[in-house]
């Protein structure tokens, strides 16, 4: 049986790959883990396929290769998938995770954790990237509950049960441990961790990235409450806006009531000339769409599929 299972996202990073193999290789060995690693080559321009082929002889592999690039959400959740150890290790291809966390981070989660995430408590980033990240990392602690430093740190360890509930695209790849908590599996800690300085290469993620993360993480709150039951979401919201539209068109018809059989002053406005009404019948309107939109969420949800597929362009010690 495997005991640990290493997914590594790989785009564009011919130059780390064969130390970055050798060093897992080492630290396994070592150990005495059996193990495999699995690469997914997130459509690459360069040679990284070739150089992850050239494995297959010496280390135990698995590798899949992306005819375009998909993001690393999709190669992470495509890897998932082809795992088999016990624990299951994430790390980043460019050599800025050590190797050497392996062990620490499998005793976590042979001691009852279900998800162990990397901190980089000391990074050797440039402060363009280093500020926006506490700045997201603090947000998303808020809204999460998850008392996480670094929830986007590629280097994480897992209970092999939990990584085959997780169901990631977009940029949701920051947001696995709240995904994690969503699904059941709330043992989430985290390790300091070694940052090395890149040694090869250029960053591939430019600051897009966390304008796409935070649409994502209110996207992962909003499914977290809602996804199998939208009607509590959009019902609400529709009884509110049609109620609020209705008492006020009440009110008006009441005025108007008494300022024709209960008061000398017969000048009070017709209902349809004024504005509050046109206001309250939008409301009225937009509360029976949303709640339609409840009902017809409530059916997708019942009978939609998740599953996103990806077009492989080659494998390695994959069934297809």
């Amino acid at each position: 049986m495997t005991q640990i299972s290493v997914v590594i996202p790989v785009y564009n990073e011919e130059e780390s790959l064969p130390e970055l193999i050798e060093w897992i290789g080492r630290v396994m060995n070592s150990h005495g883990f059996s193990y495999e690693v699995v690469f997914i080559d997130d459509g690459s321009t360069d040679n990284s396929w070739e150089v992850i082929s050239s494995f297959k002889t010496n280390y135990p592999i698995k590798a899949v290769r992306f005819s375009r690039n998909y993001g690393k959400s999709a190669a992470l959740n495509v890897g998932f998938k082809q795992t088999k150890g016990d624990v299951v290790i994430t790390m980043d291809s460019d050599l800025q995770d050590s190797p050497d966390e392996i062990p620490a981070l499998y005793e976590m989660i042979k001691n009852g954790q279900h998800l162990v995430s990397g901190w980089k408590k000391k990074r050797h980033d440039p402060i363009s990237k280093t500020i926006p990240s506490k700045f997201f990392n603090r947000v998303t602690r808020i809204i999460s509950g998850i008392k996480l430093h670094d929830f986007n740190c590629g280097l994480k360890a897992y209970d092999g049960r939990v990584v085959k509930t997780l169901e990631i695209y977009g940029e949701m790849h920051r947001y696995i441990p709240v995904i994690a908590k969503r699904n059941g599996f709330t043992k989430i800690t985290e390790k300091v961790v070694e940052h090395r300085a890149r040694k090869y290469g250029t960053t591939k993620f430019g600051i897009e990235r966390f304008v796409y993360g935070f649409l994502d993480l209110i996207s992962i709150s909003f499914v977290s409450k809602y996804r199998k039951r939208p009607m509590h979401f959009f019902g609400t919201l529709g009884t509110i806006s049609f109620f609020t539209g209705f008492i006020s068109v009440l009110w008006m018809i009441w005025k108007k009531v008494q300022a024709l059989h209960f008061s000398e002053n017969t000048e009070y406005r017709e209902v349809v000339d004024q504005p509050l009404f046109f206001i309250a019948l939008a409301a009225i309107i937009i509360g029976v769409q949303l709640f339609l939109a409840g009902f017809v969420g409530e059916m997708l949800a019942m009978n939609f599929n998740s599953k996103k597929d990806y077009i492989f362009e080659e494998t390695i010690g994959i069934d297809p």
